[in-house]
């Protein structure tokens, strides 16, 4: 082991290194685009008898810690020779300072030529014959790498959707599969966020402000929870945006959405939707979530002049 590999092996940082290949059509380009949104470096098309010049100007270099890199390549790369792929890879899986992988994405013949014939484009291989024929030809071609390789993931059943959760699976890390969540309060007089996935409107609520001794309170006191509290619609509205989140966020975790942000509107955005996010943050946290809040007009002035021209 060179001096470099003793480095990194000694700092316990092995670059990470994922060989992606497989059949064209297979889902190569899905899976290298959603490893790529998960923080991956992605190489495609690459010249594959490269390898190890790139792997050794990548790896880290005592505290020059890098991310993982994905490398792509199928048979129409330049120079591609399966047998010679797989010697060079058994080569870096000796070495200390690599964590070397390989994926093979098949696809049934079948599945191939239907979505050759969707898209009408012509296989690499097949030159001026059938899809077929170059599919048979590729998929004897690559035979030997597939039995090597060290995951396969079989694709024929698999919508472009479902492989981009599949890759997420199993390449993602735990601080990569967190989604952010956040939960802000803001005052419809001053406009909406710019952006919010889920946002609502808390201006059917008895407003506080109306209340003398309430108005230079925030939803953050807690004369103004008990005034809010014991509005009728409060309890059955709170209780059902509740349970909605408690649905969706899953769902929109599962569909790989890495940031949603729910936002609670009223009037100034001092009262009613400041009370209401932090209520709401408090479910969610509860929920397993770990929900950021943010209160956008908590601190604005004018809010007498906002809320008694608006008249909610």
């Amino acid at each position: 082991m060179n001096s470099e590999s003793d480095q990194c092996a000694a700092h316990g940082t092995p670059q990470q290194i994922l060989l992606v290949t497989g059949l064209l059509g297979a889902g190569k380009t899905t899976v290298l685009r959603e490893l790529e949104d998960l923080g991956w470096e992605m190489i495609d098309n690459f010249p594959i008898r490269l390898l190890d010049r790139l792997i050794d100007n990548t790896t880290p270099r005592d505290n020059d810690i890098r991310g993982p890199i994905a490398i792509g390549f199928d048979s129409r790369t330049r120079g591609f020779n399966p047998q010679s792929v797989i010697r060079q890879a058994k080569e870096m899986t000796e070495r200390d300072d690599i964590e070397l992988t390989t994926l093979f994405l098949d696809c049934s013949s079948k599945e191939l030529e239907r979505r050759y014939n969707e898209t009408r484009r012509r296989h690499p291989l097949a030159s001026d014959m059938p899809a077929s024929t170059g599919i048979r030809a590729e998929r004897e071609l690559l035979e030997p790498l597939r039995r090597w390789a060290d995951m396969l993931i079989e694709t024929t059943d698999l919508s472009a959707n479902d492989l981009r959760k599949l890759a997420r699976e199993k390449f993602a890390s735990a601080s990569d599969q967190a989604m952010t969540v956040s939960v802000s309060s803001f005052g419809f007089s001053r406009g909406m966020p710019p952006v919010a996935d889920l946002v609502f409107d808390m201006r059917f609520l008895d407003n506080p402000h109306w209340v003398d001794e309430l108005r230079p309170l925030t939803g953050i006191d807690e004369a103004v929870g008990d005034h809010i509290r014991k509005d009728p619609a409060f309890a059955e509205a709170f209780e059902r945006i509740c349970g909605l989140l408690q649905m969706l966020l899953p769902r929109y975790h599962s569909q790989g959405k890495s940031y949603v942000h729910i936002a609670f509107g009223c009037t100034g955005g001092r009262h009613r939707s400041v009370f209401t996010a932090e209520q709401v943050a408090t479910v969610l946290r509860d929920s397993g979530f770990s929900p950021t809040l943010l209160h956008r007009n908590l601190d604005s002035r004018a809010a007498d002049l906002l809320e008694g021209g608006a008249g909610q």
